[in-house]
């Protein structure tokens, strides 16, 4: 049986969708810079601590509280585990040894792991023919759009564990996606949601950072890396998380899923704008096959078309 709170994406969900993948589809941007100077341990651990602490002050401005029952605070923890600390650090640790762009396309596997994961693990998000066409189609699509030399690249210049570090965490973040779930039964605001997973998070990685990286040893982060951690933590985490268990709490697993073939298409559409980088016919391509594979999931054009098609029933 479907789960009575579940329903389809609406336009408003479909749009906060997009701002998730604007605001993650920097992430990888960023935490390339920052990597550069900042262990991957050290870096999760500034991302969801000032993350978290700047969620703290909204909660509290917004005369929200955060729960303390225990339901609750397992519920954070899990998810901080599973949604922060592990895809986080096997991320940022692998972009130490593959390239961005290699790293998004690997991360767009996140939606396939999740509906196998969902399907195991569910009741009312059994997988379909057509979400399974879609998630190919998407995957397809962001092959094209980053390009056959990025795709080609891999598994040489000893990068494969990177790779499979990235393929690590897009199967927590599937894993994520369907334990997020029972934050809707426990009948959480969204902000205080995302609060208290990241504020789980810190406490969960301050001893392993401190006793792994010992922090106070290392040299001073220069500016760009401060920026890049500050955008990290309050633009593409903070925020990011708000939208994130907005569009869970109404879609479901599947649905919070289809980011990530969004996020590489906002990184083309950004630098197109601000940067001077020219849409190709790749570009063009992926973004096509992203769209038939988003349409396939969500099915809807596809049952409009149909009733078009075959008319109004006589």
């Amino acid at each position: 049986m479907r789960d009575v709170n579940a329903k389809p994406m609406g336009p408003a969900e479909w749009g906060l969708l997009l701002g998730l993948s604007i605001l993650w589809g920097g992430s990888f941007f960023f935490a390339k810079i920052a990597v550069a100077e900042l262990p991957p341990l050290t870096l999760v651990l500034g991302r969801v601590a000032l993350a978290a602490l700047a969620l703290h002050v909204v909660v509290l401005l917004s005369g929200r509280r955060m729960p303390l029952t225990r339901e609750a605070l397992l519920a954070f923890a899990v998810m901080g585990v599973l949604n922060n600390l592990i895809p986080f650090a096997l991320i940022f640790w692998g972009q130490t040894r593959i390239a961005s762009g290699v790293a998004s396309i690997l991360n767009a596997t996140t939606p396939l792991f999740t509906i196998v994961v969902a399907h195991l693990l569910t009741r009312d998000e059994k997988a379909s023919g057509g979400r399974l066409a879609g998630v190919l189609l998407g995957i397809a699509g962001v092959a094209v759009m980053i390009g056959p030399g990025a795709v080609g690249s891999l598994g040489r210049d000893g990068a494969a564990w990177g790779e499979l570090a990235v393929l690590g965490a897009a199967l927590s973040y599937a894993f994520a996606g369907v334990w997020g779930r029972r934050f809707r039964t426990l009948g959480l605001d969204p902000l205080v949601a995302a609060c208290g997973q990241l504020s789980a998070s810190t406490l969960l990685a301050l001893p392993v950072v401190l006793l792994v990286d010992a922090p106070w040893t290392l040299p001073a982060p220069g500016g760009a890396t401060w920026t890049a951690l500050l955008a990290l933590a309050l633009a593409s985490t903070a925020l990011a998380y708000v939208l994130f268990f907005r569009v869970l709490a109404v879609a479901g697993a599947t649905s919070i899923s289809l980011v990530t073939f969004l996020i590489p298409v906002s990184a083309i559409l950004l630098g197109s704008l601000f940067l001077g980088e020219r849409l190709e016919g790749p570009h063009l391509a992926g973004m096509a096959l992203i769209g038939l594979g988003l349409a396939a999931i969500d099915g809807r054009p596809w049952r409009l078309l149909r009733a078009r098609w075959t008319g109004p029933p006589t």
